[in-house]
């Protein structure tokens, strides 16, 4: 069953999106691994494995077990995630605008 994702947790996902520039890998699998654990959607007892082949699936399932074997809570993942991502934020610049709504057009005359 996925966790209940918290309104800051969310607004921080749609934010990860925004940032000027691209975080490292390593910072990408540290949000990864903070992100499912956080959704539990699905639980990592119950999420197939990468395939043999499947090398970036591989190093994304070591970033989610790393935060499971800290014995961290989903609640307590999305807290570190929401804290992550403002620190990537500060590191990084963001681009708020990209929330705000275009424009509205004015009608040909």
């Amino acid at each position: 069953m996925a966790a209940e994702q918290s309104e800051k947790f969310k607004q921080a996902v749609e934010d990860s999106r925004k940032l000027k520039q691209k975080p490292g890998q390593n910072e990408m699998l540290d949000l990864y691994g903070l992100f499912k654990q956080g959704t539990q959607d699905p639980p990592i007892e119950k999420a197939s494995k990468p395939g043999m082949f499947d090398m970036v699936g591989k190093e994304k399932r070591k970033a989610w077990e790393r935060v499971v074997e800290k014995g961290t809570k989903p609640e307590q993942a999305q807290v570190e995630y929401v804290q992550y991502v403002e620190d990537l934020k500060d590191r990084y610049g963001f681009d708020g605008a990209a929330t705000e709504a275009p424009a509205e057009e004015k009608p040909a005359s």
